[in-house]
C-alpha cells in the first residue's frame, strides 16, 4: 500500500499545484483552456484575499494528489457549502486511495465548519470519476442545469449592451 499524508497546501507548493492542475487538464483535454501561470495561482491561494484552498497529497516528499475547492453559501440554509473544483491524482497513483482520503480531508472539512455540503462536477464521459463518485455516495442532481456566462457575453452583459 502507498503511503501518503494528506496536508493544506502553503505558498511553497504553488509549483506543484501549477503542475497538478496542468495534469488534470491534459486528463480532461482542456489544455488550452488551462492559461492560469504560478503567479496567478499564487496570489489566488495565498494572496492578501485568498480566492481558493488547496489540499495536496505528498508521497515521499513529491505531491501526487490535490484538491482545490471554495466556499459557496446556501441562502435556504444561510450556511457555507464546500466547491470542489479539482480533484486529480497523478495517473500512476490512481488507486491507491488518496483521491477517497482528499475527498475525506474535504468531508471532514465540511463536517468541522458546519457546511451543507460539498459538491462538485465531472465531465460526463469521465466514467472512472463518475463510478469513484457514487461510490463514495455522492448523488447526481439531474433537476438543475449549470450555465457560465463569460468571454463577449461578460463583457456585454457588464457594459449594458447585451440582448435580453
Amino acid at each position: 500500500m502507498t503511503r501518503f499524508t494528506i496536508r493544506p497546501a502553503t505558498a511553497h507548493d504553488t509549483k506543484a499545484v501549477h503542475r497538478l492542475i496542468r495534469g488534470l487538464a491534459d486528463y480532461e483535454r482542456l489544455s488550452h483552456e488551462a492559461t492560469a501561470t504560478e503567479s496567478d495561482l499564487h496570489e489566488a491561494l495565498f494572496g492578501l484575499v485568498p480566492r481558493a484552498h488547496a489540499i495536496l497529497a505528498d508521497i515521499g516528499g513529491t505531491s501526487a494528489g490535490l484538491a482545490l475547492f471554495y466556499y459557496t453559501f446556501s441562502t435556504f440554509k444561510a450556511r457555507s457549502n464546500i466547491f470542489l473544483e479539482d480533484l486529480f491524482v497523478e495517473p500512476e497513483h490512481r488507486g491507491s486511495g488518496i483521491g477517497l482520503a482528499l475527498m475525506r480531508h474535504l468531508a471532514a472539512r465540511a463536517v468541522a465548519e458546519n457546511c451543507v455540503r460539498v459538491e462538485w462536477r465531472v465531465l460526463n464521459w469521465n466514467q472512472p470519476s463518475i463510478d469513484f463518485y457514487q461510490r463514495i455516495g455522492a448523488e447526481q442532481i439531474t433537476d438543475w442545469q449549470t450555465r457560465t456566462l463569460g468571454g463577449d457575453a461578460l463583457v456585454s452583459l457588464a457594459k449594458g449592451t447585451s440582448h435580453g
